[in-house]
């Protein structure tokens, strides 16, 4: 019995290396938003917030100096400051109107700079950015501050002024340190120098440096990736994350400059990826959901042993804020009544916050079952579980009527990919590298959508 259900698991495994799916960083996911809503829609929900919930705030710089190949971000390259200036002032135009709205409502937990490169920003413009932000938002005592970096953008200027408003976490993008396949993906970047502004952010007294790297990139193997890998350990992260690298040149025509002949195949890719993880494991880190590794004593590693993590669209998270506020273009926020994605075009996106509107797009608003369905993909993603009590506990007939669809699944699998264990469904560990597919199962929007996704493993 045993042995059928391993070859099961294999058969499972080996068809879904081949599958499309989403990363589920939000459910419903983003191909689904729809333009019915909008700003009208938007304010609403923040009127719903009170005055002592705690929220998130997300800032997308959508621009860089170079453009990456691999990168499947909203960003646009430039080579002179005068557009990031302008956008800039649109920003603070954005974070003025949004904090006028909430009125004071809403207590800061967390801020997360990305892009683009929130690191070729100029120091004077970094502090402004920070000082707005604590002006316009009340800010908790111990609040976190995250700063995605490209260690190529800095300097110690810029390393200064983002200690000076409060960076707590820097994450750092390494991708690969290997020379042949930084040139394939036009991101050339030493060991030295990433080294150098490790080093320099811990002096200043961040607490926690994480390190990106991605398995799956053309000219990869299983021992480039094992060297790089070792590289990165030399540095002594908090954390690292290992992502798979999203092959979609129907969705960044960039990627295009990417010979796919140099890719490695579905198999390679879960070889790297199961030996790079091994390889960090063995050095003392925890494995936390599907991609990211944190030391024992990090924050994140504390939440995910509470079985507290959450996902988001930065990746695994200890931050328990239900409502997540995305400024910038393409950001995309939450609130307990749905999402909302700003405008992706930088222009388009200045001349509706100029005059102090709200810049929506699109959006969607939760159905009945969307919040239960979000729940079960979230603990899948998170836990490689979920118990069947607290499911019906927190959803009553909503929550029974997935049950019985998880049990459904945990037959039909015979227990490969979905298995019932007492009270609790859990993801077989032999299966969990496919824990989105198992997760996909469970999304009733991607049974009939349009939208294309990338490779599961």
């Amino acid at each position: 019995m045993q042995q059928k259900a391993l070859n099961n698991t294999h058969l499972h495994l080996n068809r879904a290396l081949e599958e499309n799916v989403p990363r589920y960083t939000s459910y419903p996911t983003a191909p689904h938003f729809h333009p019915g809503v909008d700003g009208v829609i938007v304010h609403g929900w923040m009127d719903a917030l009170e005055g002592d919930d705690e929220i998130s705030l997300y800032l997308h710089i959508p621009y860089c100096d170079r453009l990456c190949w691999f990168c499947a971000c909203h960003t646009k390259q430039t080579r002179h400051y005068a557009p990031v200036a302008t956008f800039l002032r649109s920003l603070h135009k954005e974070i003025e109107t949004i904090a006028g709205l909430l009125r004071g409502r809403g207590r800061v937990r967390a801020v997360h700079f990305g892009g683009g490169s929130p690191t070729m920003l100029k120091p004077d413009d970094i502090l402004m950015l920070g000082k707005a932000l604590r002006d316009q938002f009340d800010f908790l005592d111990d609040a976190s501050l995250s700063v995605e970096i490209d260690p190529n953008d800095m300097d110690e200027g810029r390393i200064d002024a983002f200690a000076a408003i409060g960076m707590s976490r820097a994450s750092l993008g390494v991708q690969d340190f290997d020379p042949k396949v930084q040139r394939a993906i036009n991101r050339e970047q030493s060991f030295a120098l990433t080294k150098s502004i490790v080093d320099a952010v811990r002096a200043r007294g961040v607490h926690s440096v994480n390190l990106d790297l991605l398995y799956g990139l053309p000219h990869q193997t299983c021992e480039s990736v094992a060297a790089t890998v070792a590289q990165a350990l030399t540095l002594t992260p908090d954390r690292l994350a290992l992502f798979g690298y999203a092959h979609v040149p129907w969705f960044k025509k960039h990627q295009t400059m990417i010979d796919e002949a140099w890719l490695p195949d579905s198999t390679a890719r879960l070889v790297q990826s199961r030996h790079a993880a091994q390889l960090i494991v063995d050095a003392g880190y925890e494995a936390v959901g599907l991609d990211h590794f944190a030391k024992p004593w990090d924050a994140l590693a504390v939440a995910a042993r509470a079985g507290k993590i959450r996902r988001n669209f930065q990746g695994y998270t200890e931050d328990q804020c239900e409502t997540l506020i995305g400024l910038g273009p393409s950001s995309i926020s939450r609130y307990r009544q749905g999402y909302a994605q700003n405008i992706v075009a930088t222009g388009e996106y200045e001349k509706a916050v100029d005059p102090g509107q709200l810049a929506i797009a699109r959006g969607i608003e939760f159905s009945l079952d969307d919040p239960a369905r979000g729940w079960i993909i979230e603990r899948l993603m998170c836990n490689f579980t979920f118990s069947a009590v607290d499911l019906v506990e927190r959803f009553g007939a909503v929550g029974q009527g997935l049950l019985c669809e998880a049990s459904r699944l945990a037959i039909s699998s015979q227990g490969g990919l979905l298995r019932l264990e007492g009270e609790n469904f859990i993801v077989p560990e032999e299966s969990r590298p496919l824990v989105r597919t198992v997760a996909a199962k469970f999304d009733k929007y991607l049974r009939n959508g349009t939208g294309r996704h990338s490779l599961a493993v």
